[in-house]
């Protein structure tokens, strides 16, 4: 269940402290299993989720993301999935003695809505929220008091910990440096999972988010970028390519943190020809996830290739290209 919001947390003062800090490190953003009628398949999904949440250095599982299909789901149905995530994740670290996180993403038009989510989403058993801006924003536009306000209204409304979810520059629901320092004074705001996607400013975010607030952790979410955000500055990741290749991404994100660029180099060459099946030298979007879930499930590793619409299936040529470059790349397909 949900921690408090108050609830002291160190700063990740040196890349040696990752492993201990609960907010740093890999952080999958999990798919989201359906049955052939497009239902949540709880059983695929709570099977999907114990395999990731067993894995030794995953530090928190991240549900009703992009990569979860957020924007399909029935709210109802995304309780349901946070509960599913839960009850599983909890199931597993009482076998194993750990303490994965358990986050679910949050998307609304409004306060008042996000404020309702939330909320769900911590009874569900969320120990945190991932907060994504109301995307009429997209078009429209805001101003920084509307955007800092939004953030206010909710970790007041819920009182549950959040993970500020920033989209890319060049949008018009981006925040700005100016209003990110003013979100990580609010004690509730434990994570920005950094999506600007402006390599130019990369770093210099992150050294002044980090000088006013050591201890909100600032994480990547650039699977495209995943090497070079991490060695410019980062506390972890938060990807969707860790839900489809848990093992490879550990490697990748634990030897960048410590500082070992030569193993984290052999790492990037293990995912830069998956990461081309998947990405198709694109950012992620719904696309890459389907190409995902398709993948996972070829290989004997999901339990359906369902991605809810208004997205079509892949056509049987789509799944036959996918099927032969994991094959070229030593993957055991099964399907």
């Amino acid at each position: 269940m949900s921690t408090a919001a108050t609830s002291p947390v160190p700063a990740p003062s040196a890349a040696a402290d990752f492993k201990a800090h609960p907010w740093t490190g890999v952080f999958p953003a999990t798919l989201c299993a359906f049955h052939a009628d497009e239902s949540v398949d709880e059983a695929g999904l709570a099977a999907y989720i114990a395999e990731l949440a067993a894995i030794p250095g995953i530090k928190g599982l991240v549900c009703n993301g992009h990569t979860g299909e957020i924007m399909s789901l029935r709210p109802r149905e995304r309780a349901q999935v946070t509960r599913v995530l839960a009850q599983t994740v909890r199931e597993v670290n009482a076998r194993t003695g750990r303490a994965v996180k358990v986050i679910s993403g949050v998307s609304a038009e409004g306060s008042l809505e996000a404020i309702d989510h939330a909320l769900e989403a911590k009874e569900a058993g969320a120990d945190a929220i991932l907060l994504m801006p109301p995307h009429h924003w997209i078009r429209f536009g805001r101003s920084a008091q509307t955007a800092v306000g939004f953030m206010q209204d909710v970790a007041a409304g819920a009182g549950v910990p959040i993970i500020v979810h920033q989209y890319p520059a060049w949008t018009k629901a981006g925040y700005s440096l100016a209003e990110m320092l003013e979100m990580v004074k609010l004690p509730e705001v434990v994570m920005i999972k950094m999506g600007t996607r402006d390599m130019a400013r990369w770093l210099y975010d992150y050294e002044q988010l980090k000088e006013a607030a050591p201890h909100v952790s600032i994480v990547t979410c650039h699977d495209e970028f995943l090497l070079p955000t991490l060695l410019e500055g980062a506390d972890g990741a938060l990807i969707g390519f860790a839900g489809f290749a848990p093992q490879l991404m550990l490697d990748i994100v634990h030897a960048a943190l410590e500082g070992d660029l030569a193993t984290a180099r052999k790492a990037q060459k293990t995912v830069a020809p998956l990461a081309r099946i998947i990405y198709n030298f694109g950012e992620p979007g719904c696309g890459a996830h389907q190409r995902m879930k398709v993948a996972r499930w070829l290989m004997g590793q999901f339990s359906s290739p369902v991605f809810r619409r208004p997205v079509r299936p892949l056509a049987a040529e789509q799944i036959d290209d996918i099927r032969a470059r994991l094959r070229l790349i030593g993957m055991n397909c099964v399907r």
